[in-house]
């Protein structure tokens, strides 16, 4: 396993942990993924047991239980829903709103495996956002998810008619250019090939808020936007604000 996560919190019942783009959380059959978070923090740290996941492609804060105990008392925070969740997510266009919700139930797609829609037969879903700043052809927001739906903030922005900037299966492109940033600016040697700025999910899971299962205090955890999305940002606001 080649990465190396960042640990934010750790003590006797609690794991806390930066999980890095491109990482599975758990172990899963995908072939293209060099081990997962779960088997790292197993071999560092002895047996660690999973209280909630990110998806693979998704960058940012993460717990682990430590103890079979604290498993259970964070487990039940997270289905009682009484943690806080802010992710951060780049999306196509101009969100109209400063602030707003997405109040709509998610289901599994009926024929495609893996993939969730709005669906009146789906369970509830709830997700707030507040834009954070604006650029010419994106939004960068902050997004607050009082339900844990699959895919919940892809499918709900996706549904309002802005995807993430970068999502293969609800969004328009699998990799973000300069070029689409730069638009008529963009210049690049003659036999220069392109690379993209970021090629995974443009979503990263900024702050966790948990009460700590022995202490009974109110935590919460921050995780810095991983490299790319960063450079993604400067990008855009060197090239892509608003005049």
């Amino acid at each position: 396993m080649a990465f190396k996560p960042e640990i934010i919190y750790k003590d006797e019942v609690l794991l806390v942990v930066n999980k890095p783009p491109g990482v599975l959380s758990i172990p899963g059959r995908s072939v293209t993924h060099d081990g997962s978070l779960l088997e790292l923090l197993n071999k560092r740290f002895g047996t660690c047991f999973t209280v909630h996941r990110l998806d693979a492609l998704t960058s940012g804060v993460i717990c682990f239980a430590r103890t079979q105990e604290a498993h259970k008392n964070l487990s039940m925070q997270f289905q009682e829903r009484k943690v806080t969740k802010i992710y951060n997510a780049l999306v196509e266009g101009n969100v109209y709103d400063n602030e707003g919700e997405i109040d709509k139930p998610i289901a599994p797609h009926n024929s495609i495996s893996g993939r969730m829609v709005v669906s009146g037969k789906g369970k509830n879903a709830l997700t707030y956002f507040n834009v954070l700043e604006r650029f010419r052809n994106f939004t960068f927001l902050e997004a607050d998810i009082k339900t844990g739906r699959t895919h919940q903030i892809r499918v709900h922005m996706a549904a309002i008619g802005h995807p993430l900037a970068v999502d293969s299966m609800y969004g328009s492109r699998e990799e973000l250019f300069l070029s689409e940033i730069k638009l008529k600016g963009f210049r690049k040697g003659k036999f220069e090939e392109e690379r993209p700025l970021m090629k995974r999910n443009a979503l990263h899971a900024s702050k966790l808020t948990i009460t700590h299962p022995d202490s009974g205090e109110t935590m919460s955890f921050e995780a810095p936007l991983a490299k790319d999305f960063r450079a993604v940002l400067n990008q855009l606001r060197k090239w892509g604000v608003i005049h």
